[in-house]
């Protein structure tokens, strides 16, 4: 049920995709679907924070394998920069859910993403991932806004650019999207920012 949430979402739009539509994509009965979501926002919240979750998962498990919490770190950025980069429509339709009164889902697979990036702050050195993880949250939520706001939206590598900065990233850990950052080097970066990198 979830991918085929994704699935139809992105090639046809929130609204044109009906709660029978995913039953019939995803080959289970009607009734089904509303036993487990009690409607269609929940189902689409879930079913985005399933797809965050195994795309961040992929990028911190990908080879070469490392323990290292500042490639940890810059993989996660990426791996949410890309996958908004990747399905704008349900990225959009995603965050434009949770603006709306239901608000943000607390659901298993949400929990799981929330785990996966908390973790990922601690193996970055936090020493407060308590208060560290809601603001790394909060600052990809910010990021992912800006790249698909419509009529107005923010470069892609600047985004990453400032937090990289934000953390000490060097430009070339993760999966950097091309080329130097904006601007120049990353040496350039640090040198322009010294502030904000602490």
């Amino acid at each position: 049920m979830l991918q085929a949430t994704v699935e139809l979402v992105a090639e046809r739009g929130y609204e044109a995709t009906t709660l029978a539509d995913i039953a019939d994509r995803a080959g289970s009965a009607r009734g089904l679907v509303s036993y487990y979501f009690p409607g269609k926002r929940q189902l689409l919240q879930s079913a985005v924070h399933r797809l965050m979750h195994r795309t961040l998962q992929a990028a911190l498990e990908r080879e070469p394998a490392t323990d290292d919490g500042r490639e940890l770190l810059a993989r996660a950025i990426d791996a949410i920069l890309g996958l908004t980069e990747d399905c704008p429509v349900l990225m959009r339709t995603h965050m434009a859910g949770i603006l709306q009164a239901e608000g943000f889902v607390q659901c298993p697979e949400q929990q799981r993403l929330a785990g996966l990036l908390r973790e990922t702050v601690e193996r970055y050195g936090s020493q407060d991932p308590d208060s560290d993880y809601p603001l790394l949250r909060a600052l990809l939520m910010g990021a992912v806004f800006a790249v698909l706001m419509p009529g107005a939206p923010m470069p892609l590598p600047r985004l990453r650019a400032e937090l990289f900065q934000r953390y000490g990233l060097d430009w070339e850990l993760g999966v950097p999207p091309g080329g130097c950052p904006p601007g120049g080097t990353s040496q350039d970066m640090i040198l322009q920012w010294p502030e904000r990198s602490k």
